[in-house]
């Protein structure tokens, strides 16, 4: 049979790479030949398709025999939901003052969700239960927005990595107050592939109630979902995602995507690819005079600082991000398809950048 005819032209040049964010890379080809599996026929729309059913078997292998897959179409829809979903109309949620949550979703929280968001700096992205005390009190005070939840990314904004011992601390400071966790894993798999241990360690084992899936960043086209650990305490998610506009219709290609990563090892090769590269980014970095890195290379992320006028010109050869710019600072991803040559040439050009 002839493939199908397609009018589609080809709108990019396919060997122009740069580190801006992990979301600039295409789909892994594996999870685009799932799609094409889960094309043919009909099947049944809003997540009462096969994939889905079979999506909850692959999240309670990860995950335990009580958890609850809920795909959704994105990361900060996955958020949105999560928090709603434990808090009420007059709870806030403690998190970290770099949060994606607070920093990165447009006021996605406090507008589409109405949650109240009570933030924290922190030195390194990561909260710890001194500092989360900073902002859990005034339960009984009208006046102020009740702390209900304690929401951590892992991996953080910054690329650092919460240990499983410091996530249960967090979880044990957090139920003790009465209040949830809330885990944003848009990088899940990074975590997970730079402390080498299973999902479980650190979510359901130590306590975490509910959390964010992530897929897009680690080889998906679209898809994320909110996998709830606990059902029993947990109400109303299915009526909460299609309140939030996170409801797919033909909910089969969301689950498909998800099932491709993480019925198998895919998704952990692509985290442990990109967490590669980060280190090997990293190591060049060092070796460059003038170039200061400014947080722990746990994940995929590279935190540094360096002239403005060296990133200005080295932005015109790959394309990155300020992340501070009066400072200086910029973050430079990899991505699941990041190559050591992709690697190698941008070390090279910061180091011409850096001469002149």
């Amino acid at each position: 049979m002839n493939p199908p005819r397609t009018d589609a032209r080809r709108h990019h040049d396919p060997d122009v790479r740069g580190f801006a964010s992990d979301n600039y890379a295409g789909a892994h080809p594996e999870v685009l030949a799932a799609l094409a599996l889960a094309n043919g026929g009909h099947q049944v729309a809003y997540g009462e398709d096969a994939y889905t059913e079979n999506l909850q078997q692959v999240i309670r292998s990860h995950f335990g025999p009580t958890a609850e897959a809920f795909p959704v179409f994105n990361g900060t829809g996955a958020n949105v939901v999560a928090l709603q979903a434990v808090t009420d109309r007059w709870g806030a949620v403690i998190c970290a003052e770099s949060a994606h949550i607070n920093v990165d979703e447009g006021g996605a929280p406090e507008r589409v969700g109405g949650i109240k968001l009570l933030t924290v700096p922190t030195p390194d992205g990561k909260l710890t239960p001194e500092l989360i005390d900073r902002q859990a009190y005034g339960w009984d005070d009208e006046h102020r927005a009740m702390p209900q939840v304690v929401s951590l990314a892992q991996a953080t904004e910054l690329g650092t990595v919460y240990t499983p011992d410091e996530i249960r601390a967090i979880c044990e400071h957090a139920h003790a107050h009465g209040m949830k966790v809330h885990v944003d894993g848009s990088r899940l798999a990074n975590a997970a592939a730079a402390l080498d241990v299973p999902l479980r360690t650190f979510t359901n084992a130590v306590g975490v109630d509910l959390l964010s899936l992530g897929g897009t960043k680690n080889g998906a086209l679209f898809g994320e979902a909110v996998v709830v650990l606990d059902p029993d305490g947990i109400k109303h998610m299915k009526h909460l995602r299609k309140l939030s506009m996170q409801l797919a219709s033909k909910m089969r290609f969301v689950s498909v995507q998800l099932e491709a990563l993480f019925a198998r090892d895919l998704w952990l090769r692509n985290a442990r690819h990109a967490n590669e590269m980060a280190q090997r980014l990293a190591e060049g970095v060092r070796a460059v005079h003038g170039v200061e890195i400014l947080y722990p290379v746990q994940a995929n992320a590279v935190f540094a600082r360096l002239p403005h006028d060296v990133s200005e010109r080295l932005q015109k050869r790959f394309r990155f991000y300020f992340w501070d710019e009066a400072a200086g600072d910029v973050r430079w991803m990899c991505a699941f398809d990041t190559t050591e040559d992709d690697v190698d040439r941008f070390v090279a050009a910061l180091k011409e950048e850096m001469a002149h």
